[in-house]
């Protein structure tokens, strides 16, 4: 019966918990798991790299840290989500969205610390473990290495284009302030705050972006829900040129509610900031901090998603664009109606929001270009050498959103291709590392919402390759422009 189901075969019966020496012969010092023999320890390399060097994370800590990752600018796009799928559908695939994604955080969290004497305080050192050094490079290098540097260009898109709105706010037509002028002044700040040493360091940074993304997403649905609802707007589902763009508008629907829910690469990072020993594990202050940030999570994205499909459900027409979201909707209708301090106010929200949210998506890779260093010179990073991969970081993420201003527009694609490191891969490692019993309760779960996550993510691939082609993209290089979720629709 198991030779009809090779997938299944593959899956449970590869060897269960292996160490990493095992898999990997000579591994890299950075890559063994942390030892804890009653007394907190780290291995040398760990208390090098800025992911692992401070260990004095509390709950509180990690609690601002996954609210800094988790709530964004992406969050503004769910009303159109509600517009394409209805109110019934839409809510459901939300609350089916919150409920798998706090699943796989929860596999996480208990992945952190598989046993007394290991920690895996990297995304990439779980997947190598679970999948082996080849296979786990393959499926979570890209994916980490995107959501990471990816999230940054995004960032400093949205906040070079929030800063342009701010001046263009107060200055009026004498701004002289353009895009690109606003994407080198964000960088400087953003390359400024990136010198703080590490990530526990950058629990300040992670308290502001927490207090300005939540005031800033209350903002923008209690201002609409204030002002009340536009005249004309109809709760019918928007009209399709065919069946098949029914199906793809459905599907990218789905895409914007699922890829709303991001940080899961950075969960066990987060987590490994926090001390740990053999009477007192990690896993139960990240839990208490996990719990408090989605509670908050939940309670900024679901009255967004509905406030905004309630007071804006069809403001363009038949179709609303798909990244037109609450900002643009709000700025066309009520700009003229609502004071400029609260324009500016929302504005400059978003521009530190995206500023502090930048240092925690960078850390990755300031931690994995630092440990390229260490592991060639067998020694930390001076000063200078951690200041200037931080300064090529910010000049390169920069140069990226300069050339490939129309990155955004292959975010559905990328995302999409990212998914699985937020659905399923979690699940298909707790089942290779925890080894649950096979049929039972528990092991159908894992395996039925990794296979789920793998398919989603193939339909949501297929979906926006699909729109790409059907309704293509302005593919110009160098060509800095003010995103459409910030601005009206012209």
């Amino acid at each position: 019966m198991v030779n009809e189901y090779p997938l299944v075969q593959v899956i449970t019966t590869l060897p269960t918990p292996i160490p990493i020496r095992q898999v990997l012969p000579n591994p890299p010092e950075d890559l063994l798991p942390v030892t804890n023999s009653g007394k907190e320890g780290i291995s040398p390399q760990e208390g090098w790299l800025p992911i692992t060097e401070s260990r004095k994370g509390s709950s509180i800590t990690a609690a601002f840290h996954l609210l800094s990752s988790g709530i964004g600018i992406q969050a503004l796009l769910l009303p159109v989500a509600l517009a394409n799928l209805g109110w019934v559908w839409g809510i459901v695939c939300l609350v089916l969205a919150f409920a798998w994604q706090l699943y796989t955080k929860c596999l996480l969290v208990q992945l952190h610390e598989p046993g007394p004497e290991t920690r895996y305080s990297r995304y990439l050192q779980l997947a190598i473990v679970a999948f082996g050094p080849k296979l786990g490079k393959l499926l979570t290098l890209f994916p980490i290495m995107y959501l990471s540097g990816g999230t940054c260009v995004m960032l400093i898109n949205f906040g070079g284009g929030s800063m342009e709105l701010l001046f263009k706010t107060l200055c009026g037509e004498s701004n002289k302030f353009t895009e690109a002028k606003c994407f080198i002044v964000f960088t400087c700040l953003a390359i400024i705050v990136a010198q703080l040493p590490n990530l526990n360091s950058m629990a300040g940074v992670s308290i502001l972006s927490t207090l300005t993304a939540i005031t800033y997403c209350t903002l923008l649905w209690v201002l609409p829900v204030a002002k009340g609802r536009q005249d004309g707007v109809s709760y019918r589902p928007p009209e399709a040129e065919s069946e098949m763009a029914r199906v793809g508008n459905a599907l990218n629907a789905i895409g914007m509610i699922v890829l709303a829910f991001r940080g899961h690469n950075l969960v066990l990072e987060i987590q490994g900031t926090m001390p740990s020993n053999t009477n007192h594990p990690s896993q139960k202050p990240m839990w208490r901090g996990m719990i408090v940030s989605c509670l908050i999570i939940a309670a900024c994205f679901f009255p967004i998603a509905i406030a905004g499909y309630w007071a804006y459900r069809n403001p363009y027409g038949t179709n609303i664009p798909a990244n037109v979201g609450l900002l643009s909707a709000f700025s066309e209708f009520h700009k003229q109606k609502t004071k400029k301090a609260v324009m500016v106010t929302i504005y400059l929200l978003i521009l530190v929001n995206s500023l502090c949210s930048y240092q925690i998506y960078a850390m990755p890779v300031f931690d994995n270009l630092e440990f390229k260093y260490i592991s060639k010179k067998k020694k930390p990073c001076p000063r200078w050498v951690r200041a200037a991969i931080r300064v090529f970081f910010g000049v390169l993420t920069t140069f990226i959103a300069s050339a490939v201003s129309f990155l955004g527009s292959l975010g559905p694609l990328i995302g999409g291709i990212a998914l699985p490191v937020t659905l399923a891969y979690p699940c298909f490692m707790w089942i290779l590392i925890k080894k649950p019993r096979r049929y039972r309760a528990v092991w159908f779960v894992n395996l039925g919402l990794g296979c789920s996550g793998i398919i989603l993510s193939v339909l949501l691939v297929a979906a926006a390759v699909w729109k790409i082609v059907d309704k293509g993209i302005d593919a110009r290089f160098f060509h800095t422009q003010l995103q459409p979720i910030l601005k009206p629709k012209s």
